[in-house]
């Protein structure tokens, strides 16, 4: 397995739209593995594939705490197929947006179908943190990021901010 380099705001490539995944490979599952490692290395709950730069609909979450086992979903195609009428407010974040975050609103449950790593069809219910993440994950294969559905000016002044922060770690990167 492999660490994949996490895009950041404002590549272009986090606002396209995803192209559906033809067939489950072995080149499928290692991508899925490699954006695990890396998800979890980040440290991060969900990851979809382009925020690792390959514009295709796959996505990787596990909401497990540190102190349980891990419980992965591997996801090829996901769409959500059915949710509450019930929302609330969530505070996200996201790896491509890195240390910002910002409530926003999403559906209270929510159910996703799939094809899992081994070619077979899923289906996902889903509440809480698990309903949070697949909403968001599933957001990116659709070009959509959490701060798409901030005012523009608040979105402007995140994404100002990260790029600030990353120019401040090249430069003292550079100066080791």
């Amino acid at each position: 397995m492999a660490l994949l380099k996490i895009l950041e705001v404002p590549n272009p490539l986090l606002k396209k739209k995803c192209e559906p995944v033809a067939e489950v490979t072995d080149e499928v599952r290692k991508l899925m593995d490699d954006m695990l490692e890396t998800m979890y290395d980040a440290p991060g709950v969900g990851l979809a594939a382009p925020q690792v730069g390959i514009l295709q609909r796959i996505v990787v979450i596990d909401v497990t705490r540190d102190n349980e086992p891990k419980h992965p979903y591997k996801m090829v195609n996901p769409v959500i197929t059915a949710h509450s009428e019930e929302t609330l407010m969530h505070d996200e974040g996201c790896l491509s947006v890195p240390e910002q975050y910002a409530p926003v609103e999403r559906f209270e449950t929510v159910t996703a179908e799939y094809t899992d790593e081994n070619g077979q069809k899923q289906t996902l219910s889903a509440d809480g943190l698990l309903a949070i993440c697949i909403q968001h994950e599933l957001e990116h294969l659709e070009g959509t990021l959490f701060i798409d559905h901030l005012s523009k000016v608040k979105r402007d002044m995140i994404v100002r901010r990260v790029e600030k922060e990353r120019r401040w770690k090249n430069s003292h990167t550079e100066e080791e």
